[in-house]
Formats: C-alpha cells, structure tokens, sequence
C-alpha cells in the first residue's frame, strides 16, 4: 500500500512539473497591414503631383476599407468581422449633411490589385471622391498563471482557469483624396484586451480576446477620427491647401437655378398668350363679312 501511495505521489509530482511547463510557456502570434506596403508595392513610387490641391465636391462620396494583410498570415481577421467593424464606422459618421454616402469596400476587391492605381479602379467602380484605409498591427499572447498550478488535479484540469490571453491592437485610419492621391488627415485607435480561459478553452477565447481587441481599438480611432475631421475642417478655413465646392442638388450640371425656372414659365405664359392674340386676329380676318 505504500508503494503504491508513493507511485501516486511521484505520478502526481511528475505532472505537475509538466503542467507548470506547459502553462508556464508564452504564446505570442501577431497580425499586421502596411498602408505603404499596398500603396507601394514592390518598392514602387507612383508618380503624384506634389503641387496638385485637392478638390472636394461636396457631398462627398466616401469608401471605407481595412488594408489587406498577407495571404495565408495566421489569425488573420475574417471578413465578415471586418465588414461589421466597417459597417459600425460608417453608422457614426452616416449623419454628416456634407456626406452623400459612405461605401464598405468588400476585402476582395481590395486584395484583387495594390497600389494607387488599384484604388484608382475602385473608386471609379463606386464612384468614389475619398477613400479612408484602415490599417493594422496585432499581437496576441498567451501564457500560464502560476496561481492556476494550486489548483491543478488530475481529473479537473480543464475545470482550472489556467491559461490568460492578451493582446494588444493598434489601427489606423488614412483619409485620401482620390483624384490627387493626397492623404487627407489621419486617426490612431489602440487597445489593450485580457481574458482568463481554462485549457480547453484557450484557443477559443485567444479569438474572442483579439477580435474584442479590434472592435475596441476601432471604436477609439473612430472617436479620434471625429476630432480630427473637426480639424481639418478648420483648416480648410483657414487656408487654401484644399479646395471645396458644390455638386449642384441633382449630382450633375445640369441643374436649373429657380430664377432660370421662372424665367422660363414667364417666356411660356408670354408665348401662349401670344398665340392666343394670333389665332384670334387670323379668325377675325378669315371671318364672312
């Protein structure tokens, strides 16, 4: 009985000298998008007029877009959370009177071509004035806490909250003007996420931890976003480095100012009854004496 009361001890002791290496090890994986990377890819440096002012013609229709990360990158972010994470952007800024419409650009599309040239199509596909970028940079850890070790047994390991993942995200937004490729303003947005997981649940609250981490971190930048767009409206008053003017109501040029209008029914009521005053005389003139 006792040889066997010290297997036990010794069984138990080597398990939990393997649960404290075990919980004790760090996983680190990351995420990323590089605004110059997909604007400059390959090193290239498209051609744009330094001297070229901007020309905003409000209102304006905006694109919305996360900056592709690399194909194949692990934990990389599913499309359908990055259309909700856009979606809720464009929910905040939806009122802007000088707004006509904000557009969430699909992640295929954006991965179909690089470069100001691919953002050149696709503003001509939704008719884009301004397109605002949305990059990234995540790193998500996940380790032991030694306090979960006083709690470790042999039947209810995976009862014990053991493992603790965090991650950190940054984003940021880039606003460009389209037509003369010059960036705009720009807005940061960062985050700090941490959740307990028990072992079988790590992998999946590893998930949970980075995509609460992206909508927090998207939620800040879309606040900075707001500041900095009330900057740089007062700095289009106060200087000339953007240009704004007015579509006309209907979108287009051809739109006819009311005095023109009225002026036209004028010419229309003297015109009808001008024929009204000709008819009359032809059907005196023509009339049996």
């Amino acid at each position: 009985m006792i040889h066997l009361l010290k297997i036990f001890i010794v069984f138990s002791l080597s398990l939990l000298a393997c649960s404290c290496s075990f919980f004790n090890d760090e996983s680190r994986t990351g995420v990323s998008s590089s605004l110059v990377d997909y604007l400059y890819p390959d090193g290239e440096r498209p051609s744009v007029q330094k001297d070229a002012t901007p020309h905003l013609k409000l209102p304006l229709t905006v694109g919305l877009a996360f900056v592709p990360s690399r194909h194949g990158a692990a934990n990389m972010l599913p499309e359908a959370k990055k259309t909700q994470l856009l979606t809720q952007v464009k929910q905040k800024f939806s009122d802007l009177s000088y707004v006509r419409d904000i557009v969430v650009i699909p992640d295929t599309y954006m991965r179909s071509s690089k470069g100001f040239a691919g953002i050149d199509q696709i503003a001509r596909l939704y008719n884009l004035d301004v397109i605002a970028l949305v990059s990234y940079d995540q790193v998500a850890i996940s380790s032991g806490r030694k306090s979960s070790l006083l709690y470790w047994t042999i039947v209810g390991s995976y009862v014990v909250k053991g493992s603790k993942n965090q991650a950190t995200t940054f984003v940021d937004t880039a606003v460009f003007d389209v037509n003369s490729r010059k960036m705009l303003f720009r807005a940061p947005g960062i985050s700090e996420t941490q959740n307990n997981s028990t072992l079988v649940e790590m992998h999946e609250v590893n998930r949970e931890t980075r995509e609460e981490g992206f909508k927090l971190a998207m939620n800040d930048m879309s606040i900075n976003l707001a500041s900095e767009l009330e900057q740089f409206k007062k700095r289009v008053k106060q200087n000339d480095s953007v240009k704004i003017s007015h579509r006309n109501k209907n979108g287009g040029g051809g739109a006819i100012h009311w005095s023109a209008l009225l002026m036209m029914l004028s010419l229309a009521v003297l015109k009808t009854i001008e024929d009204k005053r000709l008819f009359a005389a032809q059907r005196n003139h023509y009339r049996p004496r």
